[in-house]
């Protein structure tokens, strides 16, 4: 597990410098640090706590954790969607937002479901082929 850990830390500090590395194109930099800061507030007062208070009251036992990550991601597909799930009836402009936007984030949250229970089968055929201790 600790391998995994370090592999995936250095996965998202590139990924972190290949976003540094973008913003040196941005224009309006404190737009981009305020919108930042909003996401940070908006993880830590709202969709944090209520995935934990989820995951307390609805979930029991080892699947805890795996039910919480996916709350944590689709709760996070949610709040970048919001802006075009909730946009007003037909745009001016039809190549603005182009695709079927509410239809792709269903499409995200079976996703997130579907690996959800994967991992949850696999973590079940794990801990039912180890020998009792």
């Amino acid at each position: 597990m600790k391998v995994t850990r370090v592999l995936v830390g250095a996965v998202g500090v590139a990924l972190m410098g290949v976003g540094a590395s973008l913003l040196t194109d941005v224009r309006d930099l404190t737009g981009v640090l305020v919108w930042l800061g909003g996401a940070v507030v908006l993880h830590d007062a709202l969709i944090a706590p209520l995935v934990l208070l989820a995951g307390l009251v609805l979930v029991r036992g080892r699947v805890r954790g795996p039910v919480r990550g996916a709350l944590v991601v689709a709760g996070a597909l949610t709040v970048v969607a919001l802006p075009v799930l909730l946009r007003p009836g037909p745009r001016a402009n039809a190549s603005v937002l182009p695709l079927d936007y509410p239809r792709n984030w269903l499409i995200a949250m079976a996703v997130v479901i579907a690996v959800t229970a994967l991992a949850l089968a696999a973590r079940s055929l794990v801990h039912r082929r180890r020998p009792p201790s």
